[in-house]
């Protein structure tokens, strides 16, 4: 009799239990791949960026002075470029075979041969120059000098600084939108989103980002016509709409975020929070956001890539669990 009893309930149970692992949400990221870098372990990292034409990611080993390429393909560091001291932001420039790093350390913009794998010439810039981005169509990169309230302006085809814009505020990261032919940059003691001209270099227009308080990152999608801030003082990321010049969404972060990243193909973007998260979200469409999920990491994990046609995201680590490391780790969307 209790035999007959107990098969309804084992049944009842076993189907709960399937119910239940069905409902359990799948995380934002998974990782895939972890590797060793050159560099001494427990030391700082920075930006990162993604050469598609050759499958390279190039990362800045900050506080090691040293900057990696790394074949994705493999996960194989093929080349450690030293002379980069203190190097904070890096960016690519495809036609030339060369990429420029921004050396906090002496406060000159490297720039690097692909085709030596070496640092061929300095700029002498303003205090602390941090983020990069290249406009294409002009043959410039602008590099934010963070300390000296400045943007460099320097002719990739010469390399050398063209013009330098000042500010009164520090300035974060810049970006160069590809269908408005503009360039951004976040002045984040202002808490003001201002847009410069590439073809007169011209600063052309100043906008509040509302409640965004230290708007330091920022990426763009630029075919919806929205930049995505990272504001660091509230750990805020703001939805800007790039035709209106306003806010339009906030949605929570974790704490410390810093480098944020836009996926299109997945309509995902991740920013690296220095508390030990990447806080994840979904754009449903140009007008609706939602998170995902604080995928949980190592402390002070503050940057990472998005190789777009693979869709994996690179962070680097300087600790695991209070240790020592130096590698880089490589995670896949989730479904």
């Amino acid at each position: 009799m209790r035999k007959i009893l107990l098969l309804p309930l084992i049944s009842l149970s076993l189907a709960l239990g399937a119910k239940l692992q069905a409902q359990a949400p799948v995380p934002a990221l998974k990782k895939i791949a972890q590797f060793d870098l050159p560099g001494p372990p427990g030391k700082r990292f920075d930006y990162l960026t993604i050469d598609s034409d050759d499958h390279y990611l190039i990362s800045a080993h900050l506080a090691a002075g040293r900057t990696y390429v790394i074949d994705v393909r493999t996960n194989k560091v093929v080349a450690t470029v030293s002379d980069t001291p203190g190097a904070e932001g890096v960016e690519y420039v495809p036609e030339l075979k060369k990429f420029y790093t921004s050396n906090a350390g002496d406060n000159t913009i490297g720039v690097v041969d692909m085709r030596q794998m070496k640092v061929v010439k300095k700029l002498r810039t303003e205090a602390k120059p941090d983020g990069s981005a290249y406009a294409a169509p002009f043959h410039k990169l602008y590099v934010s000098d963070e300390r000296g309230k400045a943007e460099a302006i320097v002719d990739v085809t010469k390399d050398e600084i063209v013009k330098t814009l000042h500010f009164n505020s520090e300035t974060g990261m810049p970006q160069y939108d590809p269908v408005a032919h503009k360039v951004y940059v976040n002045l984040q003691d202002e808490n003001i989103f201002a847009v410069i001209d590439p073809a007169t270099d011209q600063v052309i227009g100043r906008y509040s980002v509302g409640r965004c308080k230290g708007n330091h990152g920022m990426t763009l999608d630029p075919d919806h016509h929205r930049a995505f801030l990272s504001c660091e003082e509230n750990n805020l990321m703001t939805v800007f709409d790039l035709d209106k010049h306003e806010p339009i969404a906030y949605l929570a972060m974790a704490d410390g975020p810093d480098v944020i990243k836009f996926d299109p193909g997945l309509g995902r973007i991740y920013a690296a929070c220095y508390s030990g998260a990447i806080s994840v979200f979904h754009q449903d469409d140009p007008q609706h956001y939602r998170k995902l999920e604080d995928f949980k990491v190592q402390h002070a994990v503050h940057s990472l890539a998005v190789d777009t046609e693979t869709h994996r995201v690179y962070t680097p680590e300087q600790e695991e669990n209070g240790k020592p490391v130096a590698r880089m780790v490589v995670y896949e969307a989730g479904k």
